[in-house]
């Protein structure tokens, strides 16, 4: 009881630090967050030159200290920012519009009719957001780019302002405050997703049941089902106690022997799981056969890595197993802050840890039309890789038991002959 005690705290501990210690302040930690900066603007000519003033914004948005390192910005034409936001590998983008140089120079030369004041037009510059990639990360790409972009209108208004001192004096009210801050700033979704797709974070939570699925179906197979089957311990049923005859396996074969039945279950469960989510919650999602197939397999490789965690380090791998699967992952897996928000200890651990990788290549398939840079051949190569890690070192230790002779079954000794005294 003791020990139990002693593990459950310490999971508390674990959990809260782990889960707690990532998001407690992703701004601060935000470093290179990708965002992308459009400039479609071709210049025009003012006062008896051709000035570009979008190449002007762009360059001092980069050469700006306002985000600092925080942003990483991109220079990238309409089509190129469209792609990497459509492949989540931008959390958002700013966007300067054709003639954006000569809306801005005509609220110099605006004038008053005869009827009465001229309306000035306000060039726009666009905010782009990628809910699918993250909804913090897009929340923070949002803040950042629309904080440049209202930096960058008011700077482009002082240089108006300076070039056009002299004749400010004949523009009507209207322009004067407009020239001072010329560029409106708008916001827009840059890759729109369906309706029943939980603002992006479908993917993160059916990955979860995948994981979740194979960490709990491992953990009931060999805690405590596998000493029931090998006839260590009884089952109760009720008022029956039922105790199998004792089958001498060794730890590879026990092992070889669950991570099998662990295949047959992955192909249930991930149906079952396809089937809840779609069938029964409507979540939104395409490639269904891609889709069913990778959730098989992650449940499998997930499955399969907690039978060897629980094999090489027995009661003590519940621990393990459910650290490695759920209070590393979950705050590593990009729902809540993105890779790029996260401590440094946390992101060393997004590098590998199950959940994010799965998570990657299911926003492929469920928002990407599964295109493979948009992290499903990560997805599929981590799952392989991670299967091969798993399948060595639960192999590996195991022989290594069995040569050793640490076998779990006791070895029978003859009774000890005691003398009788005639």
């Amino acid at each position: 009881m003791d020990r139990q005690r002693v593990i459950t705290g310490v999971l508390a501990l674990l959990f809260a630090v782990l889960y707690v210690g990532a998001d407690i302040d992703p701004v601060d930690h935000v470093k290179k967050l990708p965002v992308g900066l459009v400039n479609a603007d071709k210049g025009a000519a003012a006062g008896g030159e051709h000035i570009n003033l979008g190449a002007r914004i762009t360059e001092s948005i980069i050469k700006s200290p306002v985000s600092g390192d925080r942003i990483g910005w991109k220079v990238m034409d309409e089509k190129g920012a469209k792609e990497e936001l459509g492949e989540g590998k931008r959390y958002g983008a700013l966007v300067v519009p054709a003639g954006f140089t000569s809306s801005t120079t005509e609220l110099t030369s605006t004038t008053t009719t005869g009827t009465g004041t001229g309306t000035p037009s306000r060039p726009t510059l666009t905010v782009l957001t990628n809910q699918s990639a993250g909804s913090m990360g897009s929340s923070l790409a949002r803040a950042a780019t629309t904080e440049a972009a209202e930096s960058a209108s008011l700077q482009v208004g002082r240089e108006l302002t300076a070039r056009n001192a002299a004749g400010q004096a004949k523009l009507p009210g209207a322009a004067r405050v407009l020239l001072a801050d010329p560029a409106a700033v708008t916001v827009r979704d840059g890759h729109p997703l369906d309706s029943h797709s939980g603002l992006g974070l479908t993917a993160f939570y059916y990955a979860l049941a995948l994981v979740v699925c194979g960490m709990l179906s491992a953990q009931c197979h060999q805690r405590p089902g596998e000493p029931r089957r090998l006839g260590y311990t009884h089952n109760d049923m009720g008022p029956l106690r039922l105790h199998r005859p004792l089958i001498r396996a060794t730890r590879v074969q026990t092992l070889a022997i669950g991570s099998t039945v662990m295949i047959g279950l992955s192909l249930l469960m991930g149906t079952l799981v396809m089937a809840g989510a779609i069938g029964i919650t409507g979540m939104d999602a395409a490639h269904l056969p891609l889709l069913w197939l990778y959730s098989v397999c992650a449940i499998a490789v997930c499955g399969i890595g907690a039978l060897a965690l629980l094999a090489v380090f027995g009661t003590p791998g519940t621990l393990v197993v459910t650290l490695v699967f759920t209070g590393m992952a979950v705050p590593t897996a990009g729902a809540t802050a993105p890779f790029e928000a996260l401590p440094g200890f946390y992101r060393f651990l997004a590098e590998f840890e199950p959940l994010r990788q799965i998570t990657g290549g299911l926003g492929s398939i469920l928002y990407y039309d599964a295109q493979a840079d948009a992290g499903l051949t990560r997805g599929w190569v981590m799952m392989g890789a991670g299967l091969a890690v798993a399948v060595l070192f639960g192999f590996g230790v195991t022989a290594w038991y069995d040569r050793k002779g640490l076998h779990r079954i006791p070895v029978e000794t003859e009774p000890e002959k005691t003398a009788v005294p005639a």
